[in-house]
């Protein structure tokens, strides 16, 4: 095979950057120098994908509006073009393509590297390229040292097909990774024969593989840790000495670590060498992020008013990732001047990782809250215990206990006192690629909880199960259909008889857009919500993306709620808007507008809504 020859030859509010000019446009460039390029693809398409591709090869083409340093940098450019264009031609199966490069008329292969080219400029460059024939995979051999041989269709190197250079790379990868996975943690290919018969355009490829020895993982090393311990970083890897080698284990060590959030970053990986005693020692690479923070944020609703929280949290309190959080909201605001009218909140939370294995995570709360929603008026003081597992890495149960103090006013009861002991038990499986604006993947959630009020002797078990899915429609993923459906039932006693703020309710920003918060469902009659023992709810979105940080989202959510298991009487309603977000580190930021397309006597003519991250 040979290849080709020369010839062939701003402005910061709450942690956002508005107006900011691109830094790249304001760096200085020395001796600055202009150049027209032209590409020229013998027998392509102009609009085809090879031109595309050449194009988006080149760094001539693709920075062709901004200057480069003298004629040393244009020279150097252009080098650099010419591998990449070779390149791009071996991507698409091009063996016998030429590249030639002209500048100011003269060939890149005989000017010199102090050719002084400022009297042209801008300099004229000229990129010709023949691409030549695509060539096709003939014989494949792929055999380790022992002599055993592997399937080469099932790594995508087939005969007759085209033989694109990434195809061959990639198997060689996925080959890599299948010996990995048996254990063999420094596998690699020995040899790469590729033959290329340019009469026939035929590509012959052998290649060796060295699977080296098979390993277990060794002891585990940190380093870069400095208030975190040492000890509990590596047993938070939930990698045991003489664990066969798996390079997902590291995988999965690295990400458990990330998911501590007390690392701005984190490294996993085997050593390159083997330990004296035949195993991979594990090396562990952290750098501390800061451990306290504090925060504040906002939200609107046109329905509900305006709101504001506050918080602090420690991530790291006694040296082994333990979270510490104080927080408070206050809502209502603008909708009411009385202060029992508002709604406010605060509580304390308190997380502890790997307290029965690393995959484990101890959480507790204590709430006091007040709330003066349309349904009822409540105060609580709350306090709950509980344990979550990870099964794997995308599914998660938990369990625990809730405690509730109330004194409630609603349809039904004036300030009645409740004590409610919950025992709530979830299963969550989530492949969402990103929790804060996924674009592909799902989540489902499944909850059981059974409850008993004390003073009235009321038991009851509540079941509810959400689904959200997310899909690209295209590579770029600028369009993300998602969609949600939730559905829930309480047994187990009649309305009257469970705390109004364990009913279920529908309205408002996170639930059915265009209504007030809770206001769908039964009414007494003076027209208050009662809530319900059954509720049905879905949505629909389709996520736009119009800029790198601005999109559009049109929508529409439809929900019921009914007193009864089987919904009788009960009436959907629909509203649908659109939506405007803005990208942000930690999430979009999302401003709805909705109206109810079946509006009721008591139902607004439009909700506003605003907050931070996707409505699901």
């Amino acid at each position: 095979m040979t290849l080709p020859s020369m010839p062939a030859d701003a402005f910061e509010i709450f942690g956002l950057k508005l107006f900011e000019s691109d830094k790249d446009s304001a760096i200085e460039i020395a001796d600055p120098l202009s150049y027209t390029i032209a590409l020229e693809v013998e027998g392509a398409d102009p609009e085809g994908e090879l031109q595309t591709d050449l194009e988006a090869a080149s760094q001539l083409m693709r920075e062709a509006d901004r200057p480069v340093p003298g004629s040393i940098g244009l020279i150097q450019r252009a080098n650099g073009d010419f591998e990449q264009l070779v390149a791009a031609l071996y991507e698409n199966a091009r063996y016998a393509g030429e590249v030639r490069i002209l500048i100011n008329n003269r060939p890149l292969a005989v000017l010199p590297p102090d050719a002084d080219l400022r009297s042209a400029e801008p300099v004229p460059v000229r990129i010709l390229v023949k691409p030549g024939k695509q060539f096709r995979f003939g014989e494949i051999v792929i055999r380790d040292g022992d002599g055993e041989t592997y399937s080469a269709a099932e790594k995508g190197l087939s005969t007759g097909e085209l033989a694109k250079s990434t195809v061959i790379l990639n198997a060689e990868k996925s080959l890599i990774r299948q010996l990995e996975k048996s254990g063999h943690p420094f596998a690699q290919v020995s040899g790469r024969d590729v033959v290329a018969d340019h009469a026939s355009g035929v590509l012959d490829v052998s290649l060796q593989l060295d699977a080296g020895p098979t390993a277990p993982f060794g002891q585990t090393t940190v380093e870069g840790a400095q208030s975190v311990d040492s000890a509990f970083i590596a047993r938070m890897t939930g990698i045991p000495d003489g664990e066969q080698y798996d390079p997902a284990a590291l995988a999965a060590a690295e990400k458990r670590l990330r998911a501590l959030e007390v690392f701005s970053s984190v490294t996993v990986r085997g050593a390159d060498s083997l330990s004296a005693d035949g195993a991979v020692p594990v090396q562990v690479n952290v750098s501390e992020r800061k451990h306290r923070y504090l925060g504040i944020g906002a939200t609107y609703s046109s329905t509900d008013g305006g709101g504001m929280e506050a918080y602090w949290g420690h991530r790291n309190l006694f040296g082994r990732a333990e979270k510490l959080r104080i927080e408070g909201s206050l809502n209502g605001l603008g909708e009411t001047s009385e202060a029992e009218d508002m709604t406010w909140r605060g509580a304390i939370l308190f997380e502890k990782p790997g307290v029965l294995g690393p995959a484990s995570k101890f959480t507790s709360k204590l709430e006091v809250e007040q709330e003066d929603p349309d349904a009822y008026r409540r105060f609580s003081v709350e306090g709950a215990v509980g344990i979550s597992y990870e099964l794997t890495e995308q599914q998660t149960v938990s369990a625990g206990i809730d405690v509730e103090y109330a004194t409630l006013t609603d349809s039904f009861n004036v300030d009645l006192e409740t004590i409610t002991v919950a025992l709530p038990l979830e299963y969550v499986r989530d492949t969402r690629d990103n929790k804060l604006n996924p674009t592909t993947g799902t989540r489902l959630s499944l909850l059981v909880e059974p409850a008993y009020e004390i003073n009235s002797g009321a038991t009851f078990v509540k079941l509810h199960a959400e689904a959200s899915a997310y899909r690209a429609l295209d590579a770029e993923k600028r369009f993300v259909a998602a969609g949600r459906i939730a559905a829930g039932s309480i047994y187990g006693a009649d309305l009257a008889s469970i705390p109004a703020n364990r009913r279920f309710y529908a309205g408002g920003g996170g639930s059915v857009r265009g209504y007030g918060y809770q206001d769908i469902g039964p009414v007494d009659a003076t027209g208050k919500p009662t809530g319900g023992r059954s509720v049905l709810e879905s949505s629909a979105e389709l996520r736009i993306g119009v800029t790198d940080t601005i999109g559009i989202v049109p929508f529409i959510d439809a929900g019921l709620v009914s007193a009864n298991q089987d919904f009788s009487g009960a009436e959907f309603k629909v509203g649908a808007g659109l939506g405007l977000r803005y990208s942000t580190p930690f999430g979009p930021l999302r401003i709805d507008v909705a109206v109810p397309l079946n509006k009721g006597p008591l139902d607004p003519d439009y909700g506003i809504y605003a907050g931070i991250g996707q409505a699901f």
